[in-house]
This record gives C-alpha cells, sequence and structure tokens, in this order.
C-alpha cells in the first residue's frame, strides 16, 4: 500500500507535493512556544555593520521586518533564526520580541512578514560605536554642568552592552533591565547614545532601549 499525504483546499482535495510537506512543517513551527517571533528596530546590512569579521551566516534584514526566532540567544548575542526565507544569525540589540504566544496570529504575522505600522518600532538610529558625548568625557563622568538639561527615560527593554552591544568597546555602557528609571543628560549623540545615570552609575544608553517619562 502507497502512503499519500493530502490537503483540504477550498476547491477540493488533492495529494501533497513536496513543496506543500516543507510548508507545513514551516507553518506547524509556529505553534511551537519555543519559536518566537521578533521585530527588527533598525535595517541590518551584515557587510556594513557586523563587528565579526565573517558575515556569510547573518541574516540581513529592513526595519519593521518579522523574523523567526529558534531559541535564546547565544553567548556572542546572536538569535538564530529565518527571514524571508532565509536562515542565518540576528544580532539581538537589533530586533525586540512581538509578545504574540497565539500559534494562529504568529502565523499571521510572520506570512505578513513585515509588522503593521500601527504596531511599528518607533523610527530610531542604531549605534554604530561607542563614542562618549565630547562634553561628558571619561574624565568629566563624575560631574555634570549645572546647565545640562536632565530628562527622566524608562528602560522599555533590558541591555546588558557585554551580550547585546554589537561593539568592541562596551566599558562605558551603562546595563539596565526592563522598567529602569534612568535619568539623561544632554541630548543624545550622534550614534544614537544618551549618557545617564542608574542608581549612581553613568555610562551611555542606546536610545532605542529607553523611552521619555514625564516628571509629573
Amino acid at each position: 500500500m502507497i502512503g499519500l499525504d493530502v490537503y483540504l483546499y477550498p476547491d477540493g482535495i488533492r495529494v501533497a507535493d513536496p513543496d506543500d510537506i516543507i510548508r507545513w512543517e514551516k507553518e506547524r513551527e509556529l505553534y511551537d512556544p519555543h519559536v518566537r517571533l521578533f521585530v527588527a528596530l533598525f535595517p541590518y546590512n551584515p557587510s556594513l555593520m557586523s563587528p565579526n569579521p565573517n558575515t556569510s551566516e547573518e541574516l540581513p534584514f529592513q526595519r519593521g521586518q518579522v523574523i523567526k526566532v529558534y531559541g535564546d540567544k547565544d553567548a556572542d548575542g546572536f538569535y538564530h533564526g529565518e527571514c524571508a526565507g532565509r536562515f542565518g544569525y540576528i544580532p539581538s540589540n537589533m530586533v525586540a520580541e512581538i509578545p504574540v504566544y497565539d500559534g494562529d496570529l504568529k502565523l499571521e504575522l510572520f506570512q505578513q512578514g513585515f509588522l503593521p505600522e500601527a504596531y511599528s518600532p518607533p523610527e530610531s538610529r542604531a549605534p554604530s560605536s561607542i563614542t562618549a558625548p565630547s562634553s561628558m568625557s571619561s574624565e568629566a563622568s563624575s560631574s555634570v554642568p549645572d546647565d545640562v538639561k536632565v530628562r527622566r527615560m524608562v528602560a522599555i527593554f533590558d541591555y546588558d552592552p557585554w551580550e547585546s552591544s554589537p561593539n568592541l568597546d562596551m566599558e562605558d555602557e551603562l546595563p539596565f533591565k526592563t522598567g529602569d528609571i534612568i535619568y539623561v543628560f544632554g541630548e543624545m549623540d550622534s550614534d544614537g547614545f544618551y549618557y545617564g545615570d542608574l542608581h549612581g552609575c553613568r555610562g551611555l544608553i542606546p536610545s532605542n532601549y529607553v523611552e521619555a517619562l514625564p516628571w509629573n
């Protein structure tokens, strides 16, 4: 007896071909709670932006693109996932998880390819290198001029520079947790970083990980 896979289409039943079976397997993955969806916060071109010398296994993507991620990030701060039919590594600081757990909705979002505009992350600038603001050099990090504007920010994602930063020198960056209140001094620098204070510790903060928190 020969076993055949069949598929019920709106216009009737037909025998499944190999492409059908591959597609079903990919769709079924999205019902696995260990397979998650992320959205790209920035456009990413590995050949231009990656800190790694070999970028052949990294995935390029566009801002707002939906990415399927398998498991947790590795020791270098990269996820492994799928985007636009390609598999590879994704820098964790360039993406954010979409809090969707229903398999049908995950499948629908992934098939769309891009997050709807209403739910897309706000426009921001990706960090390219670690350089302290000229007015906030390391020598002056213990004090801030009286005329510098101070604002409150709240962290909207966890950030560990040693795991998430694409930069080689991350000593000047400040780690924080979601919900932390950070006091920011002055304006964002040309690399997309603020200089701020968290519980008495001061350092650089990626602007795409925080949002403004009014004083009142």
